[in-house]
């Protein structure tokens, strides 16, 4: 007889085997979960070597991405400064040629000479300005005067405008007005309207530049009496890279629009095809912009050879 509680030899053999059994079954349960680890492990592996070429991948395309829009920035640069240093370079080659002729009185030549240095002197400021824009410097607002602003494209264009046989007439209504401004910016975005004009018109035309005060506005005007712009071609004439003209960047009244806005403003036109364009550059006269003075002025009309300047008439 056993005694109470304790196992006999037959009950002890039978839990060894139920423990052998159940150490085996784990064994082979270890086993099988390491073999599943194993290829999890490589499974892993094969997953993490796919995401880093798909990283590589994607890094990659995002570089080239760059690098693409880099160069479109960099043409767009390129274009731009092509279209803002044509017509003061122009203009210094037209004055550089007029040193060559032949019994050129003194005074004559040291003027032609003075006005293509001036013109020379506006290209470096040009350059200038792109390689500030270039490093992201923000443009440099001053205040001016708008009657600066017309004196200073008038002379810039004005040989351009007698050499092609048009007359460039000067209309200045903004009555002593000055206002915070990107002075080269605004002149840039004038030249470019009257460049624009030029193209636009031929032998005989006249073009004019003016600025009056409407309101709480101050507005620019270029006007011509060309060949005018189609009705389908007006509604996106301020789109970048959109031209009429065959050799033309399509930058040009994009530009003049960015500027207008840079300043608050707004720029607007109005053709009528075979009588002519107007490009009006409206910017806005308040506190913002740091207006100085604005006090009604009469100018005295100025006439110069080869072209009228008249500044109580409209344009």
């Amino acid at each position: 007889m056993n005694q109470p509680g304790l196992l006999n030899s037959q009950q002890m053999e039978q839990a060894f085997h139920l423990f052998n059994a159940a150490s085996s079954d784990l064994c082979t349960a270890y086993d099988e979960l390491r073999q599943q680890a194993l290829v999890l492990t490589d499974e892993l592996a094969l997953a993490n070597g796919e995401l880093r070429r798909q990283f590589a991948e994607k890094e990659a395309l995002r570089e080239s991405m760059a690098r693409q829009e880099r160069l479109a920035a960099m043409g767009e640069m390129a274009a731009h400064l092509a279209h803002r240093l044509r017509t003061p370079l122009s203009t210094a080659l037209l004055y550089a040629a007029q040193l060559g002729q032949p019994g050129l009185p003194a005074a004559e030549r040291s003027r032609f000479a003075e006005k293509t240095v001036e013109r020379l002197h506006d290209l470096e400021r040009l350059i200038a300005d792109m390689l500030q824009f270039v490093r992201g410097a923000s443009p440099a607002y001053e205040t001016v005067a708008a009657s600066e602003i017309l004196q200073k494209v008038f002379h810039t264009i004005e040989a351009q405008v007698l050499a092609h046989g048009m007359t460039l007439d000067l209309r200045d209504h903004s009555a002593g007005c000055s206002f915070a401004a990107d002075r080269q910016g605004l002149c840039g975005a004038l030249l470019g309207l009257l460049d624009n004009a030029m193209q636009a018109s031929s032998a005989g035309a006249r073009i004019c530049l003016a600025a009056s005060v409407q309101g709480a506005h101050l507005a620019f005007q270029v006007s011509d009496t060309g060949t005018g712009i189609a009705h389908e071609a007006q509604a996106r004439l301020f789109e970048p890279f959109f031209t009429t003209r065959s050799q033309g960047t399509g930058l040009g009244l994009a530009l003049v629009r960015a500027v207008a806005e840079a300043h608050g403003g707004t720029v607007q036109a109005q053709s009528t095809p075979g009588v002519g364009s107007e490009f009006v550059l409206s910017i806005p006269l308040t506190q913002a912009n740091a207006i100085a003075t604005c006090q009604p002025k009469q100018p005295k009309p100025k006439q110069g050879v080869g072209h009228d300047i008249a500044a109580t008439a409209d344009c």
